[in-house]
């Protein structure tokens, strides 16, 4: 088994700000495996939270896992040895990826069918960051105008304060109202006990349908009171990374959303569906700073989840891969084989090992 590095720039349209900053460009890494004549490809985008904050830092864990001799060893094989050997999860997703792209490729299906899963039938949610009710009105324009949204996340939890929030909000609803979209609520942990309580009641009031992540990673002691008070259902996000977070809270949350950069690829992501849904919550996915190569690997799964927030592709200029488009809202899978995604030719990339 062959295993190569790549190094590409992702270029931003708009900087995605949220309650703990703002994301601008950044530099991703591509994994190709190959053996017996196909490639797979698998994508890493750096995480501070998901303990590899720069591509030299992926490649390094990448290096450390190889090293040990993956050949003879089977996806879910290779998964616990990077369990074991504590590999950074935004690190090991890329390679997962990878040899997933590759198995469906030798086995010439498309991996949602190599999966046993249907193609998706929900709409995908486009992001719009934090940001103040003059660009907020600027904005949505350039990202509906031709294009075939149904659904619009809004980040809230803004440093400036649930005022902000709200005015941001108002905003979003006056400036699309004549699009006929949804509006959907990420908080990322900018909000406390009591200003999600009070912002669940205030949302609810303007049809918003839930709330993803409205307590910050660490503050879960807070999560049944937020569940017993507020008047939506409470999605957790960076609260679960893995199948296993998911017995403690579930009986304080309505739904879990999983990211393959938190955690740690396709393997662990139908292990983190199958234990979502036999705890009777719903399942949502979303992306982090990714191209169309994982979010088609994520795309691919998608068919069984409740909600769907794979957009980060949409936000680049351009996209260095292809194979994730948008059909009717919907983030569609292709029937090509494996994940069907694919660094352009014309791609600028830095070979790096």
């Amino acid at each position: 088994m062959k295993i190569n590095f790549y190094k590409v720039l992702l270029k931003k349209r708009f900087p995605l700000a949220i309650s703990r900053g703002v994301r601008g460009d950044s530099f991703n890494v591509f994994v190709s495996v190959e053996k017996e004549g196909f490639i797979g490809w698998g994508e890493a985008a750096p995480g501070k939270s998901e303990q590899a904050d720069s591509p030299e830092k992926v490649i390094e864990e990448l290096q450390r896992l190889i090293a040990t001799d993956l050949s003879e060893l089977s996806v879910f094989e290779i998964e616990q040895r990077a369990r074991q050997m504590k590999i950074a999860p935004c690190a090991y997703a890329g390679l997962d990826i990878a040899i997933w792209d590759w198995t469906a490729k030798k086995a010439n299906l498309p991996l949602y069918q190599l999966l046993g899963f249907p193609t998706p039938t929900q709409p995908t949610s486009v992001t719009i960051g934090i940001n103040p009710p003059e660009v907020v009105k600027e904005r949505i324009p350039l990202l509906m105008e031709g294009s075939t949204i149904q659904s619009l996340k809004i980040k809230l939890g803004s440093p400036e304060g649930i005022a902000a929030d709200k005015a941001m909000f108002e905003q979003v609803v006056a400036s699309s109202e004549r699009y006929k979209v949804k509006i959907r609520v990420d908080a990322n942990g900018g909000w406390n006990l009591p200003t999600a309580v009070e912002m669940s009641h205030w949302l609810a009031e303007r049809g918003v349908r839930y709330i993803e992540q409205p307590l910050k990673e660490g503050d879960e002691s807070n999560l049944l009171p937020l569940y017993e008070q507020s008047a939506l259902p409470i999605y957790v996000d960076e609260s679960c990374r893995f199948a296993h977070n998911i017995p403690q809270w579930a009986r304080a949350v309505h739904g879990i959303n999983f990211k393959l950069m938190k955690c740690g690829g396709i393997t662990e992501a139908l292990r983190i569906i199958a234990t979502a849904k036999a705890f009777g919550l719903k399942t949502m996915v979303g992306c982090m700073s990714e191209s169309s190569v994982s979010i088609a690997a994520a795309a691919a799964l998608s068919g069984v989840l409740d909600h769907i927030d794979l957009d980060s592709h949409y936000n680049l200029a351009p996209d260095p891969a292809e194979g994730a488009p948008m059909i009717k809202g919907i983030t569609q899978p292709t029937e090509r084989p494996g994940h069907g995604a694919q660094l352009k030719k014309e791609t600028n990339v830095t070979t790096v090992g």
